[in-house]
């Protein structure tokens, strides 16, 4: 099939927040725990993280991390995990059913954010807890010194203080499973009060309030109208949250999906506007998208384990094996939120490491890439810049959630500093491959093109310990300057990257 694109420079949407590429670690599973920490590990360092996970999540280039949850965060007391690790207590994770142990929290986290390059994004608990407790959190990890947090810190080894910019104003509020679930309102007025709270402490700091866990939920979209109305002049983001399913091991509907995540960033961004004209305001509220990734794999038979088991400490869960249709998928979301940058300003995978996540662990072992590592890398390290709004004519297909889906997914970025332009494209079709004329307007001569290419004949194919680059980018062939004009040959079931240097 053929399909038609074009690229003007002068057509923008918005200039990329690098921390559209961020990521998200909780205390869940082993995430933490023979994830990111492993004193008796071979690679542990000095403090007990893994040197090889390390290295693996600075390649990704993530610039700020979510911590310490997630829905683990709504019944968290941060205190218990400072001061010596042998004074630290043992707690029951209400939201995952286990034990959790404190030893890693905000002085290892931030050691190790540090270490992997990126910066902490902190979640506070509002379920459980409430503005002192926030309040407090914030003046230990912010304040320079002199008063009784901040000198805490000093005397826990932190001599200065850590400068978290990015705050998250509770996790999931509108979830009824949420220890401290709240209707939106009362979680309005509360998430209202306390950002009013920070803001004394540093009117610099960015704020993100709950929206909705996912636009399936009852109470959506009402929940975002509510709690808007009610924290607008307090809040920089709201946060939305959304996972894909593939049950029905139906390609097709399976890759049309990002037509649902599109609508739903669409809707709450009427809302938002909404609210803002209802107020008068001239404050800009953007998305933050915290939480996304693939969520199925293992979903159902993991809770019905969780429901059964006693307090395990850091066990498996939630360890999703990833196979080459994720690989599409993710491409396809990444591609949603580089359409949407003038929305979406901060987006974090869910989660980094073991747990749903791009990067695997062994106990004592390896470290491996799973196969939806390379798309995010990809994106991440070459989707910097300004996202350009593209002319797309494409054949479509009609799918349960959205009619005329294009084969083609496509998004691409204008990075002026590097003279590049860098198209992002995903191949639905397993049918045929699509041949893609890319007309490249004003930006100047095309001098070279390289084509980055992910492409398996099995939509099952997994990478293993044992098999760790089964599914891999590789040097594509498709990709052909001809003029100012670009033509791509897409393989079915595809993704690529092909960056032209101007």
């Amino acid at each position: 099939m053929e399909a038609r694109v074009t690229a003007h420079a002068h057509y923008a949407v918005s200039e990329i927040d690098p921390r559209l590429y961020g990521s998200f670690l909780e205390h869940l599973g082993r995430a933490v725990y023979t994830g990111i920490y492993e004193p008796d590990h071979p690679e542990a360092d000095e403090a007990g993280m893994r040197k090889d996970v390390i290295d693996l999540v600075r390649a990704l280039d993530t610039p700020i991390c979510r911590y310490p949850g997630g829905n683990f965060v709504s019944a968290y007391n941060w205190e218990d995990g400072i001061g010596p690790k042998e004074d630290r207590p043992t707690r029951l994770d209400l939201a995952w059913r286990t034990s959790e142990s404190n030893q890693v929290g905000i002085h290892e986290f931030a050691d190790w954010a540090k270490k992997a390059n990126t910066e902490m994004m902190l979640a506070i608990n509002l379920g459980s807890r409430g503005l002192d407790e926030a309040r407090a959190f914030v003046e230990y990890v912010n304040h320079p010194g002199g008063t009784y947090w901040s000198d805490l810190r000093q005397k826990n080894g932190q001599a200065e203080p850590w400068n978290c910019r990015l705050w998250c104003l509770g996790n999931e509020m509108d979830g009824p499973w949420q220890v401290g679930h709240k209707t939106a309102t009362e979680y309005g007025r509360l998430a209202n009060e306390t950002g009013k709270a920070i803001r004394g402490f540093d009117k610099s700091l960015e704020l993100v309030v709950c929206g909705s866990s996912h636009s399936d939920m009852p109470t959506y979209p009402q929940w975002e109208s509510t709690v808007l109305n009610e924290t607008y002049d307090e809040v920089d983001y709201i946060s939305l949250h959304m996972y894909f399913e593939n049950y029905q091991k139906n390609p097709r509907e399976y890759l049309a999906l990002s037509h649902k995540l599109d609508r739903y960033i669409g809707t709450v961004s009427g809302i938002i506007d909404y609210v803002k004209a209802k107020k008068r305001s001239k404050r800009d509220v953007k998305i933050s998208f915290d939480e996304w990734n693939v969520w199925y794999h293992e979903r159902k038979s993991d809770a019905k384990r969780m429901a059964e088991w006693d307090w395990p400490h850091a066990p498996v869960l939630l360890e999703d094996i990833y196979n080459f249709e994720d690989v599409l998928q993710v491409g396809c979301i990444l591609n949603t939120f580089i359409r949407r940058s003038d929305r979406v300003r901060i987006a974090c995978i869910a989660q980094l490491v073991n747990v749903i996540a791009p990067i695997m662990t062994e106990p004592g072992g390896a470290s491996w890439r799973q196969t939806i590592y390379h798309p995010f890398q990809l994106a991440s390290l070459n989707g910097r810049g300004t996202a350009l709004r593209l002319d797309v004519r494409s054949p479509t297909y009609d799918a349960d959630i959205a009619a005329g889906v294009s084969w083609l997914d496509i998004a691409g970025v204008h990075d002026a500093d590097a003279g590049t332009v860098t198209f992002f494209a995903v191949n639905r079709s397993g049918g045929e491959p699509i041949e893609v004329s890319l007309a490249l307007e004003r930006f100047g001569t095309p001098k070279s093109v390289a084509h980055t290419l992910i492409q398996h004949d099995d939509l099952e194919a997994r990478n293993t310990r044992d098999n760790p680059d089964n599914v891999a980018p590789r040097k594509g062939e498709g990709a052909k300057i001809d003029g100012d004009e670009l033509t791509l040959s897409l393989p079915p079931y595809s993704y690529s990257m092909v960056r032209v240097q101007l």
